[in-house]
């Protein structure tokens, strides 16, 4: 028998929005440990928002965002502070401080969050930094690189505390070809040596491809996942009309079919 794989997340019977505007109605899914799980859809779906409620920064209108097994929708006081450290997340730019260099940076949620002698905080800033092929560029402020470069050395700060799951919300946006692919590599590689769990917003089809172990879709009209598995899959073999269009990038988008799809 091979092996079964655990869950770190469990989201069940979510639902998100703004005030009175449901965004997501009524969505569950697992992600498993050590996967690359890709959150996607067309604009307008609430792929950012579900991201939001998934780290904490919103709370969910209804249901329940298990992480490792705890209710982080839930979860007050020392309780949610003790889950907040189990993941880390990189935002859409990057959202480094810019007054400061990227060793500080990556520094500042060791600085914040352990006891460790400023010796031992300088050596794990380092070996992050190095983890992303930054290590020749430590004291460089964010304004003196690139988009790529910014977005390892927030990936860097985000892996500061040894979280086994980090979130990331569109790596891709506003690189090139170039750097997109080197981000997708990096991504591939920390999966694989440091078994990290990573939660990905993202549209961009070759990244999706590349390095998805799985996916779920999410569509603004029936506010719900319309497929979820293997992108691969659901592009090749998928029946639904919407999910064929939107991994074909074909226009004149239909209206999808209510079930969700398992690919």
């Amino acid at each position: 028998m091979g092996d079964v794989k655990q869950s770190v997340i469990n989201v069940r019977n979510l639902s998100c929005g703004y005030g009175d505007e449901v965004i997501i109605d009524n969505i569950s899914f697992d992600v498993m440990k050590g996967e690359i799980f890709v959150i996607l859809g067309g604009s307008g779906c609430g792929k950012t928002t579900l991201l939001k409620n998934m780290i904490g920064l919103y709370a969910p209108i209804q249901g329940s965002i298990l992480i490792e097994g705890q209710d982080f929708a839930a979860a007050e006081g020392k309780v949610r502070d003790a889950i907040i450290r189990k993941f880390g997340v990189m935002y859409q730019m990057g959202a480094l401080f810019g007054s400061m260099s990227l060793i500080q940076n990556v520094m500042l949620p060791l600085e914040e969050f352990t006891n460790l002698p400023s010796e031992a905080i300088t050596m794990i800033a380092k070996s992050k930094l190095a983890m992303v092929n930054l290590e020749g560029a430590l004291y460089h402020l964010p304004s003196a690189i690139s988009g790529g470069m910014k977005k390892r050395a927030a990936i860097a700060r985000a892996m500061a505390l040894d979280p086994q799951i980090i979130f990331l919300d569109e790596p891709s946006a506003g690189l090139d070809p170039i750097s997109s692919a080197e981000l997708d590599e990096l991504i591939l590689n920390l999966s694989r040596s440091l078994d990290i769990t990573f939660v990905i917003v993202t549209h961009e089809l070759e990244s999706i491809y590349k390095i998805a172990d799985r996916v779920i879709m999410l569509d603004k009209n029936t506010k719900s996942i319309v497929a979820e598995g293997d992108p691969i899959e659901l592009r090749n073999t998928s029946k639904n009309q919407f999910v064929r269009q939107f991994f074909h990038r074909l226009p004149h988008l239909e209206e999808p079919a209510k079930a969700t799809e398992q690919g």
